[in-house]
C-alpha cells in the first residue's frame, strides 16, 4: 500500500508540474510577442530569455535528481527513466528545448554568448518563487490529446509516383483548309477595242487558248510509221510549193493542228541527224513540244512595254558584246565543231550551212577573246571528297609558316581509290614517288636490310606544301603555254597563223605535211593530228581514222614507185610536251624483209639490260592474233614514254624507254637505225633540222601525192 501511495502521489506531483510548465510557457510566449513588436532590441532580449530560459532548465534538472535521489530506495524503474533522461538533455544540448522555442537558437546562443553573465544574475529573482516539483516529467497515459495526434504527411508525399502515370498526347485537330477557288482564265474577246489596257502577261486570246488535257505520244522517231509521216510532212511542202500558199496554211488544212505538223517537223529534224552522225548518235525518242511552244512564243501578241517603239532617231548605240553572253570554248570543242561541220559536209547534209555558220562564230569568239583564266587543278584536287583527306597539315611553327603537309594515315578505301584515279596518270609513277621519298631520307643505304628495316617510312608517300605545289602548277602552265605558243606543227588560230610546217593534205582531224632537212631518205612526210597531243595514243577514234587512211594512201604511193615504207613514232619525252606525229620514210622494196630485225636488235641493246617491262613488243603479231587495228593502242600505256615503229599498217615493233638518260637524244635512234640500212653518211644523220616557210619540196611532193590523196573527196564533196 505504501509503495502505491507513493506512485500515486509521485503522479499527482508529475501531472501539476506538466500544467504549471504549460501555463508557464503559455505566458513567455505571449511576453516574447510583446516584446517582439514593441522593443526595438528584439534579438537581445530574445536571446536573453532564451539563455534565462536555459539556466532554469538546468536549475530543474538540479532539483529533479534531488527529488529522485530520495525516492531511490522506493521506485528504482523511476530512478532510471529519470537518470537517461538527465544524461539525454546533458548529451543533446537540450534539443528538446530548442525544437520547442526556434529553430535558430544554435546560432543566436554563439552570437551572444559573452553576455550570459548579466542575464544569470536576472534569472535568479525569477527562480526562487519556483517549486522544484514542477521539473517532474509527465506520464505518457497523462499526456494532452493534442500531442497524441498522429503526425499527417504532406500532400506531395502521399501523391500517386510519376512512374504509375501514363502520359497520353493526342493531335489536336486541325481546322480544314478552305480551298482557294480557281481564279477563271481571262480571256480577251475577238471584239475587244481595248486590247492593251491593264496588265496582260497573264491574258490570252480564245484562239491561243490550250487545251487542258496533256497530249500523248504513242510512237517514236524511227519506228515502222515513221516513214509515212515523212511522207505526209513532204507533201505539205510541195502543195505549198506548187499552189503558192504559205506551208502553215496547207499544214492546218492538211493536219486540222499545228502541233502535229511541228511534231512531224521534229521527227525529220531528228532523222536528218541520224543520218549524219551515224548509228552511234543518241538523240530525241519523242517529240518535246519545243517548236510548237517557239510558234505559240511568236504568235501571241505582246504586252504594251514590250512591243517594239517606234523609229525614232537615236543619238547613239550601245552595241553588247555577244562574245560575253557566249559560254567559254576552247581548242578543243572547236575542233569538235569543225570536224562536225567537214562531215556534214561530206555527206552533203541539210544542215551543213547552219553547222559551218556555228563554227565561223565560235572560231571569231575564240581568237577575239581567248582564254581568260588559269585553272590549276594540281592543289584543288588533292583534297577528297570523303570526311578525311589525303594529306593533313602540320601543326609546328616551321609548318604552319610553309604550309607543310603530311600523309594522312587514317584513310578509308574509297579514298585511297580516289587517291589512285588522281595520281594515276602523273609523270614517273611509283617509281619517281620512291625516288622522292629516297631523296629525302638522309640516311638512306642501297642495301635490303636498311630497306626492310625502314619498310614503313619509305612506303610513306612525300607530299608538297601548297605553295610548291602552285608554284609547280603556274610553272607548269607557263611552260606547256610556250610550247604551244611556239610548236610549229600548231594551227594557231587565236591568231590567224597556219602551221610552220608546210601542209601538204589537211583532213578534218589530221594533216599531212613533210618531215625537216635533211632527210635520211628523199620523199618522207610526217602524219600529225591538229590538236596537239603528247603521243599517238592520246588521240581518239575519229584521228586514228583518218591516220590510217594517210597511211594507206602513203603506202600505195611508194609502193608505185618500187619502195617499202616504214611509219615511225618517236615518244620517248612526255614530259617536253611535243607536238605528236608519225613520221614516214621510204627504204628500198628488198630492205624492207629485214628492217625489222635493225629495230628488234637495237631494242635490244639500247637500253638497260634489266627493265621491268618486255624488251620487245610485238604488236605486228598481236595483230595477226586477232587485236587488228588496236593492236598498238592496247598495248602500250599512253601515260609511257615509248618508241614504235610500224611496219604494217596495224602493227610492228614497240619499246618503253625506261631509262631516257641512255636513250639517244632527239629523233637520233631512228635515223641512226634507218641510216644504217641505207648507208647514209653520219654528218646527215647527227643533223637534225627545223621547219621553216618556202620550203622547196612541196610543190613536187604534192604532185606525186595527188593521185592518192584521199582528202580531196572531203573538198570536192
Amino acid at each position: 500500500m505504501t509503495m502505491d501511495g507513493l506512485d500515486e502521489f509521485e503522479k499527482a506531483l508529475a501531472a501539476e508540474k506538466g500544467e504549471r510548465e504549460r501555463i508557464e510557457r503559455e505566458k513567455e510566449d505571449r511576453r516574447h510577442r510583446k516584446k517582439q513588436r514593441h522593443h526595438h532590441h528584439r534579438e537581445r532580449d530574445r536571446s536573453s530569455e532564451n539563455n534565462r530560459e536555459r539556466d532554469r532548465d538546468s536549475k530543474r534538472d538540479r532539483e529533479r535528481n534531488r527529488e529522485h535521489d530520495r525516492g531511490r530506495d522506493h521506485d528504482r524503474d523511476s530512478h532510471r527513466q529519470h537518470r537517461s533522461r538527465r544524461q539525454e538533455d546533458d548529451e543533446d544540448g537540450h534539443r528538446h528545448k530548442r525544437s520547442r522555442h526556434h529553430k535558430d537558437d544554435d546560432e543566436r546562443r554563439s552570437r551572444y554568448r559573452h553576455r550570459e553573465r548579466d542575464d544569470l544574475a536576472c534569472d535568479d529573482k525569477h527562480e526562487k518563487n519556483k517549486d522544484p516539483k514542477e521539473d517532474l516529467p509527465i506520464p505518457d497515459d497523462e499526456l494532452p490529446a493534442e500531442e497524441k495526434k498522429p503526425l499527417v504527411r504532406d500532400s506531395w508525399m502521399t501523391a500517386p509516383s510519376a512512374l504509375d502515370i501514363d502520359y497520353v498526347q493526342r493531335k489536336e485537330k486541325e481546322a480544314k483548309k478552305s480551298v482557294p477557288e480557281k481564279e477563271p482564265v481571262r480571256v480577251i474577246h475577238d471584239r475587244e477595242i481595248n486590247r492593251d489596257f491593264g496588265d496582260t502577261g497573264n491574258v490570252t486570246t480564245l484562239d491561243e487558248k490550250l487545251p487542258s488535257t496533256e497530249r500523248t505520244i504513242n510512237y517514236t522517231f524511227g519506228d515502222n510509221g515513221s516513214q509515212w509521216r515523212m511522207t505526209k510532212l513532204n507533201g505539205v511542202y510541195a502543195m505549198a510549193e506548187e499552189s503558192g500558199r504559205t506551208v502553215e496554211d496547207v499544214a492546218l488544212e492538211r493536219y486540222g493542228d499545228w502541233q502535229e505538223f511541228d511534231d512531224a517537223r521534229e521527227e525529220k529534224i531528228e532523222m536528218d541527224r541520224r543520218k549524219v552522225y551515224g548509228e552511234g548518235y543518241v538523240g530525241k525518242e519523242k517529240p518535246s513540244g519545243d517548236l510548237y511552244r517557239e510558234r505559240m512564243e511568236k504568235t501571241r501578241p505582246k504586252p504594251k512595254d514590250e512591243r517594239e517603239p517606234a523609229e525614232e532617231i537615236q543619238q547613239g548605240i550601245v552595241i553588247p558584246d555577244d562574245a560575253m553572253l557566249h559560254t567559254p570554248i576552247d581548242q578543243t570543242a572547236l575542233n569538235r565543231m569543225k570536224a562536225q561541220m567537214m562531215k556534214a559536209k561530206l555527206r552533203r547534209a541539210p544542215d551543213a550551212a547552219k553547222l559551218e555558220a556555228e563554227y565561223n562564230q565560235a572560231a571569231a569568239s575564240f581568237a577575239t577573246n581567248g582564254p581568260q583564266s588559269v585553272v590549276l587543278g594540281v592543289m584543288d584536287n588533292r583534297m577528297l571528297a570523303g570526311s578525311r583527306g589525303e594529306i593533313k597539315a602540320i601543326e609546328t611553327k616551321r609548318g604552319r609558316e610553309r604550309g607543310n603537309v603530311e600523309a594522312n594515315e587514317d584513310m578509308s578505301i574509297e579514298d585511297m581509290v580516289r587517291e589512285e584515279r588522281r595520281t594515276r596518270g602523273q609523270m614517273g609513277g611509283e617509281g619517281m614517288r620512291l625516288a622522292e621519298r629516297i631523296a629525302k631520307d638522309g640516311k638512306f643505304d642501297n642495301d635490303l636490310d636498311y630497306m626492310d628495316e625502314n619498310a614503313e617510312k619509305l612506303a610513306k608517300r612525300v607530299h608538297k606544301s601548297e605553295v610548291n605545289l602552285k608554284n609547280v602548277a603556274v610553272h607548269e602552265y607557263q611552260k606547256v603555254s610556250r610550247i604551244l605558243d611556239t610548236c610549229p606543227l600548231c594551227h594557231h588560230e587565236d591568231k590567224g597563223q597556219p602551221p610552220l610546217a608546210p601542209v601538204i593534205s589537211l583532213g578534218t582531224r589530221v594533216f599531212l605535211t613533210l618531215p625537216t632537212e635533211p632527210e635520211v631518205s628523199e620523199g618522207g612526210a610526217v602524219i600529225t593530228p591538229i590538236a596537239h597531243r603528247k603521243n599517238l595514243l592520246e588521240c581518239d577514234d575519229d584521228e586514228w581514222e583518218e591516220i590510217r587512211n594517210f597511211m594507206k594512201s602513203l603506202t600505195r604511193m611508194y609502193h608505185e614507185r618500187g619502195q617499202e615504207v616504214i611509219f615511225y613514232e618517236n615518244a620517248v619525252a612526255p614530259q617536253r610536251h611535243l607536238h605528236a606525229a608519225m613520221i614516214a620514210v621510204p627504204i628500198p622494196y628488198e630492205e624492207g624483209a629485214t628492217a625489222p630485225a635493225y629495230f628488234k636488235e637495237a631494242f635490244l641493246t639500247t637500253d638497260d639490260e634489266w627493265s621491268q617491262h618486255k624488251k620487245v613488243i610485238d604488236t605486228g603479231a598481236k595483230a595477226r592474233d586477232g587485236m587488228g587495228r588496236t593492236a598498238f593502242r592496247r598495248s602500250i600505256a599512253k601515260e609511257m614514254p615509248y618508241f614504235h615503229a610500224w611496219f604494217t599498217v596495224d602493227g610492228g615493233l614497240g619499246h618503253v624507254v625506261e631509262n631516257s638518260d641512255r636513250w639517244p637524244r632527239g629523233d637520233l635512234f631512228a635515223r641512226e637505225i634507218i641510216g644504217g640500212i641505207l648507208d647514209v653518211a653520219p654528218d646527215v644523220i647527227k643533223k637534225q633540222g627545223r621547219w621553216t616557210k618556202g620550203d622547196r619540196r612541196v610543190d613536187g611532193f604534192k604532185k606525186r601525192w595527188r593521185k592518192f590523196d584521199w582528202t580531196r573527196v572531203l573538198a570536192d564533196g
